[in-house]
């Protein structure tokens, strides 16, 4: 294989998001670049994560593709255009478009109602969202107990108040994976979105939000797969 895998965590920003997925990458002869965001620094901001991101991946001597998850679909396409990246793959993402917050995606995009739905669709009744359960419910035991042994990261509240920097998004191949369980973002709001902002269809991958924790292999292999074929 010849990419380097740019790997941005969503909310909280945290590296060890991917660290199932990391060696199933290099295993198959790529690069993985996990990052660390400053999620915790009122001061940093989206251009701060993207300048992060792209230290963190200074001097990479392969075509890059950029992987955001969740959030972290902010930050990909800001890094994409500076990286020169090959490709761009959205893994359960929150799609922005111009003139928009992280803060305000939610509302922007009817993501409450379309979760409401889904939780009635699925038996989970009227209920709140529980950040526990509803994200790691796919998620394997031991790796969920690990998961939750650690320190809660903080995440500012600084990049969800201002306003996505880009103006459209950049001509960067780029492709969505949605896990067809996500309570979070289900299929049908992610389609609907997708296709309202990148004119692009989803492609449905088993697992709920958390992807990289509970379906390493399965994802590891659909980011491969463009590569096998070129």
């Amino acid at each position: 294989m010849t990419a380097t895998f740019v790997l941005i965590p969503g909310a909280g920003g945290s590296a060890w998001y991917w660290h199932r997925l990391v060696p199933l990458l290099e295993e198959a002869g790529a690069e993985a670049v996990a990052v660390d965001l400053p999620a915790a620094d009122d001061a940093a901001d989206l251009s701060t994560y993207a300048d992060t991101v792209c230290l963190a991946a200074a001097g990479a001597q392969r075509e890059v593709v950029v992987v955001g998850q969740s959030m972290g679909a902010f930050t990909a396409p800001m890094v994409a255009a500076r990286l020169s990246a090959s490709s761009i793959v959205l893994l359960n993402p929150m799609v922005p478009t111009a003139g928009e917050s992280p803060g305000t995606w939610w509302e922007a995009t009817g993501q409450g109602a379309a979760r409401r739905a889904y939780f009635t669709r699925i038996g989970l009744g009227d209920r709140a969202f529980d950040e526990v359960e509803d994200f790691f419910h796919d998620v394997p035991d031991d790796v969920r107990a690990e998961a939750l042994s650690q320190p809660e990261p903080r995440q500012s509240d600084t990049p969800f108040e201002r306003v996505w920097p880009l103006d459209r998004w950049p001509d960067v191949p780029t492709r969505v994976l949605q896990g067809r369980d996500d309570r979070c973002f289900p299929l049908e709001f992610q389609r609907r979105i997708v296709r309202e902002r990148l004119g692009l269809e989803v492609e449905v991958m088993p697992g709920g939000h958390l992807s990289a924790l509970s379906r390493p292999v399965e994802l590891a292999a659909r980011l491969l797969r463009p590569l096998s074929a070129s």
